[in-house]
């Protein structure tokens, strides 16, 4: 009789067991589910930011040309106004103009 009572007892405990962990089974597939989708969204926009540095890279690109051309450019400008005429260099070349005006009205 006592050994029915334990098996009684036994198998109450087993079938309540497996009801909790029946419980925690379906806890943890609703959580692993969640955190699955969780995931999903996380490599879409881990996607959309590598689309986006990748299109940010090839604009950079792009950039680098267009400083490097501008660079170029602006060296030309720079040597070009060198070789041009400054302000002084004009003043002074007005004022001999001026002087030379002068001495040749005075002589006609």
């Amino acid at each position: 009789m006592a050994e029915k009572n334990i098996k009684k007892v036994l198998e109450d405990y087993k079938e309540e067991t497996n009801r909790h962990f029946d419980v925690v089974a379906e806890n943890l597939k609703g959580e692993i589910k969640q955190v699955a989708e969780e995931v999903s969204l996380n490599t879409e926009r881990i996607e959309n930011v590598q689309k986006d540095v990748n299109t940010i890279k090839g604009d950079m690109g792009v950039m680098k040309v267009d400083i490097e051309t501008i660079k170029i450019d602006i060296e030309f400008i720079k040597n070009e106004l060198k070789q041009k005429v400054n302000r002084d260099e004009f003043a002074v070349l007005e004022k001999r103009v001026s002087m030379l005006e002068t001495k040749l009205n005075q002589r006609q």
